[in-house]
């Protein structure tokens, strides 16, 4: 019986005999009695197993290591005045897979340094196995939130022929030892994706509101706690929506992210709450209740320049790219909550980002909440094709290979807008987890592939 259903109807199995798989938590004992920790991975808590020495191998039992895999029958008793509800009475243990005694989770406190270095077994730790639970509810939330308004979900593609971004910190993907690309498999220079935006958006103009959520790549060398070379992003593109509309969309899925994983990762946001970041659960429930605040670039600057002595970057100007600190301080003492920053100066933002008609700005926003600054980007899209072709000439970007996105704006197009999530900084924004290698089952950051 799986551990989670015992849970949920063990006053009605009081007395009965029950079987139940999983691994030992924890193993301790005296003489005449023991109690092991199991959990069988369908929900957070454990189960006490209680064994005595009437048991014929009670010395055996004894002496199972942790991490091994057991079967276990016995009868459930409740416990009402106990610290658990119930306790399981074993009558019979099987080893089903010994645990070795070099077992890396031994019971003491590990680092999370050192856990990063044992990605095959951290998730039996708490704190991952907390985290990797909590990363399917998010998935889950993402998905269940799109899939009721009607949105469809598009695979695009890993391997691509563009940068769309235009930072040029792609991965090259080849089969030559050289850089002979016309001669390459696909006969011209490949890279993983640093995004699906481009690739989405012809979707949304035929099905309205799609979106793509999957891996995304960055040959960025950095060594921050926020960066890794690969990440998941969740990119929902919308037709006929502006500026405006895209940000009702943004606020809406982050509220509703937050009350799903509160609601479906209970025990999981308690641990984290407990743990990690005493105020992680306060913290998101009041942007889930939040209104979400607009600001201008260009108020925000000026707010910025009041106080500008207050930062370890002062060189406070407008047209530059805001940090950190500077995103913090907006929407945690000018808003006291999330705010998105929207026109931002164009000569900051990507080439596809509608440019306002001060010819200076561009209708792009930024979600900046409490704790970590910014959260989410997004944009209104160019689709007046003759402003698209200036603004890629003016920045260096070639026509000929972008002609297909170009086309969109010549067959139907209409106006559109969409955003993007990084889908580990949300588990971070979540959980008050700091580094980004401790929200990846199997992180990929610089000179780091040890699985």
């Amino acid at each position: 019986m799986l551990i989670k259903k015992l849970k949920e109807m063990y006053e009605q199995m009081d007395g009965q005999t029950v079987t139940l798989q999983g691994w030992v938590r924890t193993n301790r004992n005296s003489k005449a009695v023991g109690f092991i920790e199991l959990n069988d991975g369908t929900c957070f808590s454990n189960v006490q197993i209680v064994y005595g020495d009437s048991l014929a191998d009670f010395a055996a039992i004894s002496k199972i290591t942790l991490g091994s895999a057991i079967e276990v029958e016995g009868t459930l008793v409740c416990t009402p005045k106990g610290k658990q509800p119930f306790e399981i009475q074993a009558q019979k243990m099987t080893v089903l897979g010994m645990s070795e005694h070099d077992y890396p989770l031994q019971k003491k406190r590990h680092s999370f340094e050192y856990m990063r270095e044992i990605p095959h077994v951290r998730p039996r730790a708490n704190t991952y196995y907390a985290m990797f639970r909590l990363r399917s509810v998010l998935s889950m939330a993402i998905h269940t939130f799109f899939q009721d308004r009607g949105f469809v979900y598009i695979h695009t593609p890993i391997i691509t022929g563009n940068d769309a971004e235009g930072a040029g910190e792609c991965f090259t993907v080849t089969t030559r030892s050289d850089d002979e690309y016309e001669q390459d498999f696909f006969g011209k220079h490949a890279q993983l994706t640093v995004s699906g935006q481009l690739h989405v958006e012809p979707f949304a103009l035929t099905y309205r509101n799609v979106y793509t959520f999957g891996p995304t790549f960055r040959a960025e060398n950095s060594n921050t706690t926020r960066h890794a070379s690969e990440f998941w992003m969740i990119e929902p593109e919308l037709a006929f929506a502006d500026l405006n509309d895209n940000m009702d969309c943004v606020e809406e899925m982050i509220k509703y992210c937050i009350n799903y994983c509160l609601e479906h990762a209970k025990e999981e946001m308690e641990f984290f709450n407990r743990i990690i970041d005493k105020h992680c659960i306060e913290r998101v429930t009041k942007v889930a209740n939040s209104e979400f605040k607009r600001m201008t670039y260009t108020e925000a600057i000026e707010e910025l320049m009041k106080v500008k002595d207050r930062f370890e970057n002062k060189n406070i100007y407008w047209g530059m790219d805001l940090q950190s600190e500077h995103e913090r301080y907006i929407c945690e003492k000018v808003i006291n909550g999330p705010v998105f920053l929207i026109d931002y100066p164009k000569e900051i933002k990507a080439f596809y980002m509608r440019v306002n008609e001060d010819n200076k700005t561009v209708a792009a926003c930024d979600l900046l909440v409490p704790y970590v600054g910014e959260l989410i980007g997004g944009s209104q899209r160019e689709e007046r094709y003759d402003v698209l072709v200036n603004k890629m000439k003016e920045l260096g970007i070639g026509q000929e290979s972008l002609q297909w996105y170009l086309d969109l704006r010549r067959f139907g197009g209409c106006k559109h807008s969409g955003f993007g999530l990084g889908f580990d900084r949300m588990l971070m924004y979540l959980t008050g987890m700091q580094n980004i290698r401790d929200v990846q089952p199997y992180p990929r950051t610089p000179r780091n592939l040890i699985f």
